[in-house]
């Protein structure tokens, strides 16, 4: 075999190379477990006593092509002040943390936001990951703003319940030891961490009151939103709001809008741990046109679309991979 054989070949099998930095947290391991299944990648790994050391981490992070953050805000931020300052020699960077989802500069990493996202991130160098009460409000919000069906300044409420995995590792522990309540709602002081994004990539101009909680259930999540439809532009029935996400979202994926004998609708019932352990999102509108009321409603997996499968489907986009066919 000639030298030049050699060298294309090589080219030719060569994986990306990917840094998860906190591959220790719910997120990060929930990456690395999607990535061992495909072996898409080459995932590297630093020392545990080179952990923070910052010499050693930017010397491991020039050796990659694409770095994910799995970290706290302050932290992400410090590494990515890292990244930039390595000028054209950086690695792409995927942030999971709430620290740039809307920052200038930055991507917004749910690909299914508009016909032209997905292109968006695989053209981005600095990517931030949704959160996952985001992903489901924006998916149900955002068709319906851009159609016109929903003012942006409609006041919005959302409610929300998601499992014990999304709290970090003090409420994993209290639920796992059988200490937790079975029930909760918080963020009551009306300032989540994901109301930022939520407001800026629905298209809202009012800011919506979202109020969060969280079940005796590990995994899974259900995103609602009520509507009084003749509150709406053009008085819609709740068709109208179904016919706008089915064709926001014809053809993903990863997204669908399933068909309204779909037992959520033949039952009257809707669970939030259907689709855990994969990357697909559910949506749903139910409605009554006698009394004019309708209930949007996101279901998804809060660690699978909702965190580690969502920056698995933006890893492959940054890196010009195919997309997983829907399986993972």
């Amino acid at each position: 075999m000639t030298l030049t054989d050699t060298t294309d070949k090589t080219a030719i099998t060569a994986k990306p190379a990917v840094f998860i930095d906190g591959a220790a947290g719910t997120t990060g391991l929930g990456i690395r477990e999607r990535l061992a299944r495909r072996g898409e990648v080459q995932v590297k790994d630093i020392a545990e006593d080179k952990r923070k050391d910052p010499s050693a981490k930017q010397a491991l992070m020039e050796e990659v092509d694409l770095v994910i953050l799995c970290l706290p805000d302050d932290a992400a931020k410090e590494t990515v002040a890292v990244i930039e300052a390595m000028g054209a020699g950086a690695p792409k960077v995927l942030d999971a943390s709430t620290a740039f989802r809307v920052a200038p500069g930055w991507e917004y990493g749910f690909a299914e936001l508009a016909p032209d996202q997905a292109d968006k991130i695989r053209n981005a160098g600095k990517v931030a990951n949704p959160g996952c009460y985001p992903t489901g409000g924006i998916a149900l919000l955002r068709p319906l703003v851009d159609a016109g069906l929903l003012p942006t300044d409609y006041p919005v409420s959302i409610n929300a319940v998601s499992g014990y995995s999304g709290g970090g590792k003090s409420m994993i522990a209290a639920y796992e030891a059988g200490t937790a309540p079975a029930f909760e709602l918080y963020g009551l002081g009306f300032a989540h961490k994901h109301l930022p994004e939520t407001q800026k990539y629905s298209g809202l101009t009012r800011r919506p009151i979202f109020i969060p909680s969280v079940g005796n259930f590990r995994q899974g999540m259900l995103v609602s939103v009520p509507l009084h439809l003749d509150t709406l532009p053009g008085k819609p029935a709740a068709g109208d709001l179904y016919d706008a996400l089915a064709k926001r979202y014809d053809g993903s994926t990863y997204v669908s809008v399933p068909p309204r004998d779909a037992a959520p609708y033949t039952g009257g019932r809707i669970e939030p741990e259907a689709l855990n352990e994969t990357n697909q999102l559910e949506l749903y509108v139910f409605g009554s046109d006698t009394h004019r009321q309708a209930l949007l409603v996101a279901r998804l997996d809060n660690l699978g679309k909702g965190a580690s499968g969502a920056a698995v489907q933006n890893m492959r986009l940054m890196l010009g991979l195919p997309d997983g066919g829907g399986v993972d």
